[in-house]
């Protein structure tokens, strides 16, 4: 998973117009919107990679539902719930119905056989 990593290490406040391109941001461009300074999603979601994790994280569990998660986060474990989120859907989508737990049960076979 490739996320962008400018939220590692304590800020990931949030820069902003996606990146140092000015391009937008991966869940602004999927979105289709201007990436505005300050946008939640910018220091998650980079341009290059970020749209297609987002348009799993969109999927499962909607924009706004997102953001309203990563604003009641604290600034400095934002990146690690952006990485679960951008996990769970993913697992989601290729599993419907176990999600994430369906790769932890294959896992724990491996363990225990």
């Amino acid at each position: 998973m490739s996320l962008n990593s400018s939220g590692s290490g304590g800020s990931g406040g949030g820069s902003g117009s996606g990146g140092n391109s000015g391009s937008p941001c991966g869940a602004c461009k999927f979105l289709r919107r201007k990436c505005v300074p300050g946008c939640i999603f910018a220091p998650y979601f980079d341009s290059e990679h970020g749209t297609s994790h987002f348009a799993a994280v969109h999927k499962v569990f909607g924009a706004s539902n997102v953001s309203k998660l990563l604003l009641g986060i604290p600034i400095n474990r934002r990146l690690d719930a952006a990485v679960s989120l951008c996990y769970e859907a993913q697992a989601r989508l290729r599993d419907p119905i176990y999600g994430c737990v369906g790769h932890i049960f294959a896992l724990q076979q491996q363990v225990t056989h």
